[in-house]
């Protein structure tokens, strides 16, 4: 039997991040990961709500996770981290019975907090194992160099994400390494993009993003890996903008990475929702090839001049 979880996709993942949701769901299809997605599931608040009201914000994601106890589930994985963070902020508050009160003033059917909440990241490197993936890969990403960025909010208030290393987090780039792929050193990626500011305050967003994008290549990377939609947003979608801004010419494809884990696993690029990437991912990785195939030649030469040494040495050895 599969493994079955409550699954929440978030408002992005049916719009700006649609590609974020369809290779999530291929990947777990292909580990045989059971997704039930909460029947008339609601909006969590995401960002702006807990600005205006932590009671109405913590509600709103309440709804959800009553749902999902109405599922029978125990679980609730979502691969948004924005609303990882408002679901995980709200069962965390909802643990003082008295403000699990004023929550359910506002729900219709009361919240019981039961539901343990999980990334999809988390419940695939602590779930699943590195081992059962590395065990899927049919295309290995060999010859490609990916800088991992996980943003600022996915593991961190380390006390409520309670979720690998708040500064230094590694789940990512042990998937990328199952796959094959070369993870580069990259210090900032737990550094904010600029996140919403991209509107009232673009400036900032295009500062920040840049000095992402400039490390990544920097430390030779052919491409980031994210796991965040706002994210993926600032830098792929924003990318011409922070061109523009910094004088600079970045051409680096924005992955998530399940969309690395679809191509790993030997999934159509079109499934994974490649073609809806702004930065051609295409140059990229035909690189990565190119590189992959340059190094398959010089190990066979290698071998192949090993093996003249070997046969030569007998002939040496008897006209002495």
């Amino acid at each position: 039997m599969p493994e079955s979880y409550a699954y929440y996709p978030g408002c992005s993942g049916l719009g700006t991040s649609r590609e974020y949701e369809l290779s999530t769901r291929k990947v777990c299809q292909a580990l045989d990961l059971e997704l039930r997605e909460i029947p008339d599931w609601s909006c969590c608040g995401s960002s702006p709500a807990h600005t205006v009201d932590h009671v109405f914000s913590s509600a709103l994601a309440a709804r959800n996770l009553a749902l999902v106890e109405e599922m029978g589930l125990e679980t609730v994985i979502t691969p948004c981290p924005s609303c990882l963070t408002n679901l995980k902020v709200a069962a965390w508050r909802m643990q003082e019975e008295s403000f699990l009160q004023e929550v359910n003033q506002y729900l219709e059917q009361p919240c019981k907090n039961q539901v343990q909440v999980k990334s999809v990241l988390q419940a695939l490197v602590e779930d699943v194992s590195l081992s059962r993936i590395k065990e899927q890969v049919q295309n290995p990403l060999k010859g490609l160099k990916i800088a991992p960025y996980y943003g600022c909010i996915m593991n961190r208030p380390p006390g409520i994400m309670d979720f690998d290393d708040p500064e230094n987090p590694t789940a990512m780039d042990q998937i990328l390494k199952a796959l094959g792929a070369q993870v580069v050193d990259f210090p900032l990626k737990v550094e904010c993009c600029g996140a919403s500011y991209g509107i009232p305050r673009q400036e900032v967003v295009l500062h920040l993003s840049g000095k992402l994008l400039d490390l990544a290549r920097v430390q030779g990377a052919d491409a980031l890996a994210v796991p965040c939609p706002l994210c993926q947003m600032n830098l792929d979608m924003r990318q011409n903008q922070i061109n523009s801004f910094l004088q600079q010419d970045f051409q680096l494809p924005v992955f998530y990475y399940t969309q690395l884990m679809g191509m790993a696993f030997g999934l159509e690029h079109k499934e994974l929702g490649l073609d809806k990437l702004c930065v051609d991912p295409l140059p990229a990785l035909n690189r990565a090839k190119q590189r992959q195939a340059e190094e398959q030649e010089e190990r066979a030469r290698k071998q192949k001049q090993r093996q003249a040494n070997q046969s030569s040495a007998p002939a040496r050895s008897a006209s002495e």
